[in-house]
């Protein structure tokens, strides 16, 4: 584990240093993404003694898509090796697994905040919160090296609340520049912030070509939504649902905040254009060329 984090690459799961936390800690029920249910701290009968996955390569083709649109953020190493120290839940007593898995959940989420807030440094529209950004980002860094006790015992969502003041402050200086009005192709051409469509509820919306540059999609429903040839340049995507959104052609330039497990869940082509924070998804279009240079979950508001 890095001493600090430095940038979006210290906060990518490294399975090799981690003792398959999320096949473990966390709980799945039967559905399109699971083929199984699974108690949270039950390893999933898929868990090998090496704590590798034994059908990796073949999750979604045997039922666990939801698996493959996961992330830990760096989590999963960061409590196997620093919080406890290298010690397999496996060869501990019984509480020192409960504890495990009890504190894994609390760091993913700090390391969820971490990503946000490195991202954010990483903005120019955001230069004058950058100071209060970095104090975030130092305070929330120190908060997950804190001792199992201290994690289980923290209040994450406080935590979460005040990081997201800043958050939604820097989302509103990077879409003031960004332009459009959150209208169909051709229009908003005027600069301004975009559209607010903030929690909206977009299941399914037919939104192919539309113009979002600049828009507010935070916490925003965007399942199986038809986003082809969209305009994306410069919106918020904080919490997005976008599993099986159609994002063929689309172009999220200068998209923020959008992380890899959303991504993943998307659909896309060789023709979307992503920003440089994520990669494009393996089981997109094959053999495609990225165009610029990189689980279910409930829709949520803030961060």
């Amino acid at each position: 584990m890095p001493d600090q984090i430095t940038d979006l690459a210290d906060l990518r799961g490294d399975c090799a240093q981690c003792f398959g936390l999320c096949c473990v800690a966390l709980p799945f029920a039967r559905s399109a993404d699971f083929a199984l249910d699974k108690p949270a701290g039950r390893p999933c009968p898929n868990l090998g003694g090496d704590h590798r996955c034994g059908i990796h390569a073949d999750l979604r083709t045997s039922g666990f898509t939801g698996c493959t649109v996961y992330d830990c953020f760096g989590a999963g190493q960061k409590v196997s090796q620093l919080t406890f120290g290298g010690q397999d839940w496996r060869t501990g007593p019984k509480e020192h697994a409960r504890r495990m898995f009890d504190v894994f959940p609390v760091v993913r989420q700090l390391h969820e905040l971490l990503w946000y807030l490195t991202e954010a440094l990483g903005l120019p529209a955001a230069r004058p919160v950058h100071p209060e950004l970095r104090q975030a980002l130092e305070r929330t860094e120190r908060l997950t090296r804190q001792t199992p006790e201290e994690l289980a015992g923290l209040d994450v969502a406080a935590h979460r609340q005040e990081v997201n003041v800043l958050l939604l402050r820097t989302s509103e200086l990077v879409r003031a520049g960004a332009g459009g009005e959150g209208g169909g192709k051709g229009k908003g051409k005027g600069k301004g912030k975009g559209k607010d469509r903030r929690g909206a509820d977009l299941i399914g919306a037919r939104l192919r070509g539309a113009d979002l540059r600049g828009a507010s999609l935070r916490g925003a429903c965007l399942i199986a939504a038809d986003l082809t040839g969209a305009d994306l340049r410069g919106a918020d995507l904080i919490g997005a649902d976008l599993r099986d959104t159609d994002l063929t052609d689309a172009d999220l330039t200068g998209a923020f905040f959008l992380t890899q497990p959303q991504l993943t869940a998307a659909r896309g082509s060789a023709g979307t254009r992503l920003p440089e924070s994520v990669t494009r998804p393996a089981h997109w279009t094959a053999g495609a060329q990225a165009l610029s240079p990189r689980s279910s979950r409930a829709r949520r508001d803030t961060p």
